[in-house]
């Protein structure tokens, strides 16, 4: 029996004073109105309705349960349009999980515009380099960076992630600047801790992957690196999602161009799903929206 039914059924019932009227309310026959009650009774074990061949009357039993029904009913509606308001605008808690650096330069910024439009939002934003598990984490939303190979989610390309060489103008007055990853073996390098010692940089190079010497300053933050490179430090190689102010007002340097690392793309990705919530499909327009799409850079002849 279908509890929350046989329960609006009897409710209806004691409100309308009889079978036919509730009948007709809910839009079933008379006969299954009387199933409906009789089962709940039976379930109950107890009397619900005193019934004679003019009226009827709720029992003590009934007038208990006709009160208490009536409230899980009010209860289950306002669960209902709580719902409903959830699909009908953008509200409630958006989990985001991003990488470290274009996290906090490129989606926290957009997230808290996103806010602005939609204040009933509240976002919580992860930064981190790992592949978070969607569902048994919780996130509605990841940015991944490079190829995503088999994945059983959603993915909406974003923009490319594109790393910049460059150095303070100082360094190079000091030290000249480079042509060629070859040159790289005479200058001073800042690397990144969490990259392969072994190898450092990874350049493209005509004659396949290049790498300097080895790394003179090591930070396992991409800012503490921009930090040091702005102070003459050396040669840096970082996003340029980073590096771009500082780049627009010439505290650092673009050298070596032609051989940065390709671009790899940008995706967000989300669990499938076939009635999404509005938190998650206008904060992915949102990002569509804004992030602004970055060609591949022309490669030398």
């Amino acid at each position: 029996m279908d509890r929350l039914r046989a329960m609006e059924t009897f409710v209806a019932v004691t409100e309308l004073g009889n079978f036919t009227e509730a009948a007709r309310q809910l839009d079933i026959s008379a006969v299954m109105v009387g199933k409906y009650v009789h089962g709940l009774e039976a379930r109950l074990g107890a009397r619900l309705l005193e019934r004679t061949t003019r009226r009827q009357n709720l029992t003590d039993a009934g007038r208990i349960f006709y009160e208490d029904a009536k409230r899980a009913l009010e209860h289950m509606r306002i669960a209902e349009t709580s719902v409903e308001r959830l699909r009908a605008t953008p509200s409630g808690t958006l989990r985001i999980s991003a990488p470290i650096t274009f996290g906090s330069y490129v989606i926290a910024p957009l997230a808290a515009t996103f806010q602005q439009i939609y204040p009933l939002v509240q976002v919580e934003l992860e930064l981190s380099n790992r592949n978070v598990d969607l569902i048994e984490e919780g996130f509605d939303l990841a940015v991944r960076i490079g190829e995503l190979g088999n994945v059983d989610l959603i993915a909406k390309p974003l923009t490319m992630y594109h790393m910049v060489i460059c150095a303070s103008p100082g360094y190079l007055a000091q030290y000249g600047r480079p042509e060629t990853p070859q040159d790289l073996t005479a200058h001073r390098c800042l690397s990144h801790s969490l990259w392969n010692p072994r190898h450092g940089w990874k350049l493209d190079d005509e004659d396949g992957p290049q790498a300097p010497g080895k790394s003179v300053f090591t930070c396992n933050d991409g800012n503490g690196l921009r930090l040091a490179a702005i102070e003459g430090a050396g040669l840096l190689l970082q996003p340029e999602v980073l590096l771009s102010h500082d780049l627009a007002c010439g505290t650092l340097v673009k050298v070596l161009e032609a051989y940065t690392p390709r671009p790899r793309p940008i995706h967000l990705v989300y669990r499938p799903d076939r009635h999404p919530l509005p938190k998650l499909t206008q904060f992915v327009e949102h990002l569509l929206k804004h992030v602004p799409e970055r060609k591949m850079p022309r490669r030398r002849a």
